[in-house]
């Protein structure tokens, strides 16, 4: 494997990024000042800003480290695919060295690309990165363009970003961009009466269904915009996604010619969108289940016979311990569910068809 080195310059630049990540940090000799937690004099909201702010500097610093650990991986990687034979197994095994995962690896050279593409379009600086905590500006980086240009704004302004402040603009964007919602529940948002994180919920599931499902629930936002509408308005609508979405997983529906779109009109005409979506739900798990059960069957069966074959006069023991789990590995299987007096014996029958 070739020698993966970093040029001087590079060294000094990591040292003077790392070494500067928060104003009064010396890294020779990190401290932090931690309130005493016997001190029974500290009111307990001073006790938690204390501990909150020196856990902030923890996570700006973790934020910095990693995205440099990132361009390092991004470097070595790159260097593999110049020098190496084209497998990566250079850049494996340097991992495999480091004691770094794969998955870790690459978590770090996103965050490092994610960093370098918000700073090589001038939309953030170092001294901006400094703002957020770590899960703040991976969530940032995920989000869509006009999201991140709100955070940033934020950021360039001074503000701390923490995932709260990535979601409150999230939901902010997402309920004042959307087409969705009436101009009355919009005034409401603006003037803070109703909470954008109680909206930003339906708009989502909104966008999730077909346009011919939108209507009704449009109707019923513009019906009644006060919040406990708008809680009932969105169980609908997830129910809905729920109902399409597990509908096209069953196959026994799928099966036969259902008409799902009918159907679910009539469980909306006599009040029962709930039960049809929980049914349809059920349905699909219990498809997943059997099909699972019937994998480990398999296996158990196949394990069984193997060790049948290998067992035998010499290995009585052994022989009972199959004996034993008989009742799971053949195809007629038994299962006792609760104790022996008031438990019940189950049943099932794995046919092959």
């Amino acid at each position: 494997m070739s020698d993966f080195l970093l040029t001087p310059n590079e060294i000094i630049e990591i040292t003077d990024e790392i070494s500067s990540v928060d104003s009064g940090i010396d890294l020779a000799d990190f401290s932090l000042s931690l309130p005493d937690p016997n001190d029974e004099g500290l009111a307990e909201g001073q006790f938690l800003a204390e501990v909150d702010s020196a856990w902030q500097v923890c996570d700006r610093f973790d934020l910095q480290t990693d995205i440099w650990r990132g361009r390092i991986l991004r470097t070595v990687r790159d260097r593999e695919k110049v020098n190496g034979e084209g497998r990566g197994t250079g850049f494996l095994k340097w991992l495999q060295e480091r004691e770094i995962s794969k998955s870790q690896a690459y978590s770090w050279i996103q965050l490092a690309n994610s960093a370098d593409t918000l700073m090589a379009d001038g939309q953030l600086d170092a001294d901006d990165i400094r703002q957020f905590s770590k899960k703040a500006f991976v969530e940032t980086s995920q989000a869509s363009a006009e999201v991140q240009q709100l955070i940033v704004d934020a950021a360039r302004s001074g503000e701390k970003i923490t995932r709260r402040e990535v979601r409150q603009l999230s939901d902010q964007w997402t309920t004042m961009s959307s087409e969705h919602l009436p101009d009355e529940l919009k005034e409401k948002l603006a003037a803070h009466t109703i909470p954008t994180r109680y909206v930003a919920p339906l708009v989502r599931e909104i966008d999730k269904l077909p346009e011919v499902y939108q209507v009704p629930i449009k109707q019923a936002i513009v019906d009644g915009s006060d919040l406990d509408n708008i809680r009932l308005v969105t169980a609908d609508a997830q129910r809905l996604t729920k109902y399409l979405s597990n509908t096209s997983q069953v196959q026994a529906i799928a099966q036969r010619s259902i008409n799902i779109d009918l159907a679910l009109e009539e469980a909306l005409r006599i009040g029962c969108l709930k039960l049809a979506s929980d049914l349809v739900s059920q349905a699909a798990q219990l498809e997943q289940a059997i099909a699972k059960l019937y994998s480990t069957w398999k296996r158990v069966a196949n394990s069984a016979d193997q060790l049948y074959v290998e067992a035998g006069a010499s290995t009585p023991n052994l022989v009972d311990l199959l004996n034993s789990l008989d009742s799971l590995a053949s195809q007629n299987i038994a299962v006792q569910i609760g104790s022996d007096q008031s438990g019940k014996t189950i049943r099932l029958q794995i046919t092959e068809e």
